[in-house]
């Protein structure tokens, strides 16, 4: 799933001009990928655990948020994308779960509490936060409606 959703990723992110066709497939597809986000969002919060560190449900829901950033970033997508309901509320909501589970235990989900020295960053929840921020950003980009309910 996760190979996937990169695959997903790398088109979605393409810069090539795309056909009608091909943007309803998109708007299918993030329909689906943001239904997925909703119902497995809390996967996440697994990681914080040491055993859990592999979780293949929080690694797809990882990824799930990196492709739903990148659609957001599309404007094609993005008026989509704001007009799905509970999206912005799920992704609020787990940035304030986030935030609280960071609190309690060692916060992997930024990359300024997971760095000891010059190692490189590599636990796959580094940056999770950041990107649930960039989504309600998105989601919330000249859209009065969503800034309200922020």
């Amino acid at each position: 799933r996760v190979t996937l959703l990169e695959l997903i990723m790398e088109k979605v992110s393409e810069k090539n001009p795309v056909t009608s066709e091909e943007m309803n497939l998109f708007m299918r597809h993030a329909d689906f990928l943001a239904g997925c986000f909703k119902e497995k969002c809390e996967a996440v919060l697994k990681l914080t655990s040491a055993a859990d560190a592999e979780d293949e449900e929080a690694l797809v829901t990882i990824r799930l948020l990196d492709v739903l950033c990148e659609m957001t970033s599309n404007n094609g997508q993005l008026e989509h994308l704001q007009a799905l309901p509970g999206l912005l509320e799920t992704a609020i909501d787990t940035l304030r779960l986030t935030h609280l589970a960071g609190k309690q235990a060692v916060n992997i989900f930024t990359a300024t509490h997971t760095m000891t020295g010059q190692e490189e960053i590599s636990h796959p929840a580094v940056g999770f936060k950041s990107h649930l921020i960039r989504l309600i950003g998105n989601l919330c980009y000249k859209n009065k409606e969503n800034q309200d309910k922020v």
